[in-house]
């Protein structure tokens, strides 16, 4: 898929063998809050824990979006970030598999810029986008203001959003 930044300081990278290591630690930053409810865990355990889930969600990824693109989201040369999208999601839609910043990078317009330059794919496409979000996700906020709705729900816990272009 071709995404045109608007944001010239931020670039999508192919993830590769190399970025397991800096991807686990984006995905285990989007646990942090959770992780807290777990006091008596210790430290090695949380991170074995969390190694753990992410080999698992990146297996899964991999074998479930085949042929979507996986990308490592660098601003001026630092890794803040990871993007994973599939164009063609089901035939019919562009799929946002997960989106994530580092926490120090989160809240300063990049993944809304990101966002705004996928949705003008999808409009260019003429395809529904779309993204499973967690209820309790603060991104939810974000995904709301750009115009997603929710149209379905999982467990009460997970919400599927849909974005779809005007026609003109």
């Amino acid at each position: 898929m071709e995404i045109k930044l608007t944001d010239a300081t931020v670039r999508l990278r192919p993830v590769v063998n190399d970025d397991l290591e800096v991807l686990c630690s984006i995905y285990a930053s989007t646990r942090q809050e959770e992780m807290k409810k777990v006091p008596q865990w210790s430290a090695a355990l949380v991170t074995a824990f969390l190694k753990q889930q992410f080999n698992a969600q990146h297996d899964y990824y991999q074998k479930n979006y085949v042929g979507a693109d996986f990308w490592v989201i660098e601003k001026q040369g630092q890794v803040v970030g990871r993007l994973y999208v599939q164009e063609n999601f089901q035939n019919r839609e562009v799929r946002i598999i997960d989106i994530s910043l580092l926490p120090d990078w989160r809240n300063r317009g990049i993944g809304a810029a990101i966002l705004k330059d996928i949705m003008n794919e999808a409009t260019r496409l003429q395809r529904p986008l779309t993204i499973h979000v967690e209820s309790f996700n603060p991104a939810k906020g974000l995904y709301e203001r750009l115009g997603f709705k929710k149209v379905s729900e999982t467990n009460g816990v997970y919400h599927l959003m849909e974005w779809c272009p005007t026609t003109n």
